[in-house]
């Protein structure tokens, strides 16, 4: 049995709402001077990929790496009391916590904070790269990693959102003021990134060098 991808079938998937639109939905020509296709449920234009999908991935992917470096060097929280003030970066919160006794929060933060950006980092720039080298090494095995990253971007918020219960338990329970720091900003600034970035890749990309033949891929 022979099989036929939807882009040898002249099949467009609408990036906007989803819709997989037939061969020459909006009725026009080919050529370099004609219009290009729109969907036929919300009128986007259609593209066989996402438009420099490399690129932007890149783009992001830089601009996340260089605030992965302030966001753990920078105080994630400023803390002010009777007994002075103290400013804690992630990994000295982390080490905090741990020591307090409360292992299960420095656990999480830990896997929030350092474990989760990086191998999404990491994970993201395997996957632009070999798609730019057009390699055909476990195209499932990397779009699985794909996908991965895409679930656990949901997640990504987790750190923001355990520093800002910390701050509500402590400041209810103590004379203690903790406040975010800058590192904050920028640990937002990297899942935001990092989010966008996983959205911008096409994972088509991994699947276009791969030769079909029959049911199995070569």
């Amino acid at each position: 049995m022979k099989y036929v991808t939807a882009r040898k079938a002249g099949l467009q998937a609408c990036h906007t709402c989803g819709l997989v639109n037939p061969p020459r939905a909006s009725g026009g020509t080919s050529g370099a001077s004609a219009t290009p296709p729109r969907c036929r449920r919300c009128g986007a234009p259609l593209h066989v990929r996402h438009p420099d999908s490399v690129t932007r991935t890149w783009a992001l992917l830089i601009a996340a790496a260089l605030l992965y470096i302030p966001a753990n060097l920078l105080p994630i929280m400023h803390t002010s009391s009777i007994l002075g003030s103290q400013d804690n970066t992630i990994m000295s919160g982390i080490i905090y916590f741990w020591q307090d006794g409360e292992w299960p929060l420095a656990c999480i933060v830990f896997v929030a904070s350092i474990l989760v950006p990086m191998l999404k980092l990491v994970v993201l720039v395997l996957l632009v790269v070999s798609s730019q080298l057009r390699s055909q090494w476990r195209p499932r095995q990397r779009t699985r990693l794909y996908r991965l990253v895409e679930k656990i971007g949901r997640w990504s918020m987790l750190d923001i959102f355990v520093i800002t219960l910390t701050v509500t338990l402590v400041n209810f329970q103590s004379l203690a003021v903790i406040t975010p720091g800058s590192g904050a900003v920028a640990f937002a600034c990297v899942v935001v990134l990092t989010m966008m970035a996983s959205m911008t890749f096409d994972p088509r990309l991994i699947w276009d060098p791969i030769k079909h033949t029959g049911s199995h891929y070569d």
